[in-house]
């Protein structure tokens, strides 16, 4: 019995000499950082049965965890506060012999990165789907070993749009008055069929190659500095491709909820907050799988969820990112979410993160953002949330006839539901995203009324975000994602309309352009709208006026649903308006010499900078 255990021993010895590393994660780190905790998940064929050292100055090996996969090592390091950046050695040993090193590195961190900014209302965020901007490469349009190749006809197919294409259009997107750009994921998706929108991830610690790989990826940074334009990722926590690296080989059983028997998420969100939920009820929504092809990961598990906490920490430093975009807030474990966010504005005390919960009740979306108080002591720390309840209000308030239950005064409603949100000033607004149909196609493609919905987002408190193809009114035939996901214009070679150089688009195009450059290049330094407060007026006959304001300076905006042109006196405002004697219409360059009485063209927005 000895002997047969010596030879299980040795062969075992022998296969892991014989074997390389196949992963350590991550794959560097940064010397300064505020906690001075690093896990390292080590994969490799039997690599448990070494042991692991280093020798390096301030690097302490405090544990290594061993788990039920024999290929995986959690390896829990100490880093002090005073260590220097640089390279060192892991060595792994089976009997005294040396079976496997890893180069490990701390590299040194940029200057003032634990203060970096993030994004905040001062910014117009530009909302990106990589794959249907721009091909500004064609040459990793297919490349060998990856799963899914070119399929332009395919609206679920990979169309070719790249990181290189972004870098091409930086300007022409900082000319529109963008300061902040959100990109839809791009981490690899080596997934078998529609890949192209990217949230079925295959590898945590890259970015897909078919957009041009990690080093396209921080080259995209670099140039958005250069123009004083900040980045947002779009992470996701929940889940994961199905085509994962680690599906053929987990660390652990639970690494995956319902895992190989999965159940689909019955995505009954409020049993977040409900206290009547069941916990069937409630394991069925945070347990169950989105779809067939993404599941569902256990962030219970400690090392999934450090291993989460650690990757987005990575990226923020490797990339030198601005913000976070949290896809499917309410799915993963809550309690693991707090845990993350609040972790992150330790190390990061200004950056933003947003979460998407997509419900049209405040007091749902409300429950996440930090500074909350909720009734079952539950505490978040998401500076910003997505507002779904204002997008539908006011898709809703311009679509429909005017009356005393619809029309602005939806709009009105949703802005006084802001009592509930800790600071509805950090909310993320927008008129649409990448999820549902474009808000030209919501206001039935009226591009007054477009307008007019662009001009309220980027002028009432929150963080504006626009779907790319807003300016130049892209529409859609069909309702899936792959439809509203459409090519822009331009962004290929060959395409006959050019939304960058305006051949071939309408003159309707051209002006909606224009219309979008002129509010978001005033914006930039419009700190009244930046910084302001906001009161606004119950809707009266059609209109909808509100102000944003100052102790010196005030902002005035009115909404006109009617189909003619309608004057008001502006006596009715005179607790904000008081003081101020004329303006300037920002739209139009028209100069107000006397503000007593205002006049709003037929279907349309005016914004003027009062003046005393």
């Amino acid at each position: 019995m000895k002997k047969l255990l010596t030879l299980f021993i040795i062969l075992l010895t022998l296969n892991i000499a014989a074997q390389e590393l196949e992963r350590v994660e991550p794959p560097n780190w940064w010397a300064g950082m505020k906690s001075p905790d690093l896990q390292l998940m080590v994969h490799g064929t039997d690599i448990s049965l070494a042991d692991v050292s280093i020798s390096y100055p301030g690097v302490d090996v405090v544990s290594v965890t061993k788990v039920e996969n024999p290929n995986y090592l959690f390896v829990d390091l100490k880093l002090d506060e005073a260590v220097k950046p640089g390279k060192f050695d892991i060595h792994f040993k089976v009997k005294n012999k040396e079976v496997a090193t890893y180069a490990y590195e701390l590299l040194q961190r940029s200057a003032n990165s634990a203060e970096r900014i993030g994004f905040n209302s001062s910014d117009v965020i530009c909302l990106i789907t990589p794959d249907r901007f721009v091909n500004g490469d064609t040459g990793n349009d297919e490349l060998e070993g990856m799963k899914e190749g070119l399929d332009r006809s395919y609206n679920y197919g990979r169309h070719g749009g790249d990181l290189r294409g972004i870098i091409n259009s930086l300007d022409y997107l900082q000319n529109l008055g963008y300061t902040a750009v959100w990109l839809n994921p791009v981490l690899e998706n080596d997934m078998s069929e529609a890949s192209y929108h990217g949230y079925a991830c295959t590898d945590f610690y890259k970015a897909d190659a078919r957009y041009g790989g990690n080093s396209e990826y921080v080259e995209l940074k670099k140039e958005l500095d250069k123009r004083g334009m900040k980045l947002i990722m779009d992470l996701i926590f929940n889940h994961c491709g199905s085509e994962h690296w680690w599906m053929n080989d987990m660390p652990m059983k639970d690494w995956i909820n319902n895992y190989p028997d999965y159940k689909i998420t019955n995505h009954r969100r409020t049993v977040n907050q409900d206290p009547h939920a069941s916990k069937s009820d409630i394991d069925a929504m945070v347990n169950g799988w989105f779809v067939p092809s993404m599941p569902d990961m256990n962030q219970r598990n400690p090392f999934m969820a450090k291993y989460l906490i650690q990757n987005s920490i990575w990226w923020i430093e490797y990339v030198g990112l601005e913000g976070i975009r949290q896809d499917t807030w309410p799915y993963p474990d809550k309690n693991m979410m707090s845990v993350w966010t609040k972790e992150l504005l330790e190390e990061y005390p200004n950056f933003n993160v947003v979460g998407e919960e997509w419900s049209m009740n405040p007091a749902i979306v409300s429950y996440w953002q930090k500074g909350k108080y909720n009734s079952d002591g539950y505490k978040n720390y998401a500076p910003s949330m997505m507002d779904f309840p204002l997008q539908s209000a006011v898709a809703q308030g311009l679509s429909n006839e005017e009356n005393w239950d619809n029309g602005l005064i939806q709009i009105y409603e949703a802005i006084s539901n802001d009592f509930q949100y800790p600071d509805a000033n950090k909310l993320t607004i927008f008129p649409d995203n990448h999820d549902m149909s474009r808000f030209f196609v919501q206001v039935g493609e009226d591009v007054d009324l477009l307008k007019m919905g662009v001009a309220f987002f980027l002028t009432t408190r929150g963080i504006p975000q626009i779907y790319y193809g807003t300016e130049i009114l892209m529409r859609h035939d069909g309702s899936e994602h792959g439809d509203i996901r459409a090519d822009f214009p331009g962004g290929w070679e060959g395409d006959k309309v050019n939304a960058f150089t305006g051949e071939g688009l309408s003159n309707e195009a051209k002006d909606m352009q224009n219309y979008v450059a002129k509010i978001q290049n005033w914006r930039k330094t419009a700190t009244t709208i930046h910084k302001g407060k906001l009161m606004h007026f119950v809707p009266d006959e059609g209109t909808y006026t509100y102000f944003r304001y100052l102790d010196d300076a005030a902002v005035m905006v009115v909404l006109n649903k009617n189909t003619e042109a309608k004057t008001l006196k502006t006596d009715r405002f005179k607790e904000v308006i008081s003081g101020y004697k004329s303006g300037k219409e920002i739209i139009s360059g028209t100069e107000l010499s006397d503000i007593s009485e205002v006049t709003i063209p037929a279907k349309s927005a005016i914004i003027v900078q009062l003046e005393r």
